[in-house]
């Protein structure tokens, strides 16, 4: 840690050290270290969830600058009002259920910077603590960084069909030839009565870049890409198509698409809340 902060910050780049797990009973040391470690290590920022943490850091560390995390699940203003009155957060990272028109509104309310994400995986449960892939896979996405971990996926050929399983779970069945998209309990196919399909979202990734424009008119102060599992040549060619776009609107220029299909579940993309399209 001590390495790569200096690293980043001999090129002028802040970092934001994420210590967004929830403690286990008994074993809070570990994260107070960690914590500890980024303020000794000279870290710009820490991104942290639970409140016991965010207290640690607020009493042990007051001039190191505190962001919220999305698994924090803050939605609203009063919400936001209370981390950041209570233990001095200047950034919330905004969960991905909300529109332009919610997040504005929330601006409006608050002294508190946000931040919202613009590109990948598109959590429609509770951000980082997905019960459903819990239960599934036995593995916390929030204590075990991943939802939906690639160890428990496996595809199969059965009568004509591809299947994508996530444990013993069949999540998807398409024809085979088709691509298969990865399978991620949320977005997987279900049937209820007579409804078969999809019940939030299709099995996409976002790309929201587009909108880019009315996010920063809505008081954005920074975009998010989510890279949970994702490669260095993933982050190396989303956060430049990025900077490019935030570039361009700086400059009066118009969006563009950014055209990551290859990048994206399934290899198609969504705006997913920001136009509210869910069912």
């Amino acid at each position: 840690m001590e390495e790569s902060i200096a690293f980043a910050h001999d090129r002028e780049v802040k970092v934001f050290v994420a210590i967004n797990t929830f403690p286990s009973p008994g074993a809070e040391r570990i994260w107070h270290e960690a914590i500890d470690d980024s303020a000794r290590f000279g870290a710009d920022a820490l991104i942290l969830a639970d409140i016991g943490l965010l207290d640690y850091a607020s009493r042990r560390h007051p001039g190191l600058r505190r962001h919220l995390s999305v698994q924090a699940a803050a939605a609203n203003a009063d919400s936001i009002g209370f981390y950041a009155r209570t233990f001095g957060v200047r950034r919330v990272v905004l969960p991905r259920v909300l529109t332009i028109q919610d997040i504005r509104a929330i601006n409006d309310e608050i002294d508190c910077e946000t931040e919202a994400f613009v590109f990948g995986g598109l959590c429609v449960m509770a951000e980082g603590r997905c019960s459903l892939s819990s239960y599934v896979t036995g593995e916390s996405p929030n204590l075990n960084g991943v939802c939906s971990p690639a160890g428990h996926v496996q595809y199969r050929e059965e009568g004509g069909f591809l299947e994508s399983l996530l444990g013993d779970f069949i999540i998807h069945r398409v024809g085979s030839g088709s691509p298969a998209p990865y399978p991620t309990v949320c977005k997987g196919c279900f049937s209820a009565g007579k409804y078969h399909g999809h019940v939030f979202e299709d099995p996409k990734s976002l790309d929201a870049s587009i909108l880019i424009p009315p996010l920063a008119d809505a008081g954005v102060t920074a975009v998010k890409v989510e890279g949970r599992q994702r490669s260095r040549a993933y982050v190396s060619a989303v956060v430049r198509g990025l900077r490019r776009c935030i570039d361009n609107h700086a400059a009066g220029l118009p969006m563009e698409h950014l055209q990551f299909y290859r990048l994206s579940e399934g290899q198609a993309t969504t705006e997913g809340a920001y136009q509210k399209k869910w069912r």
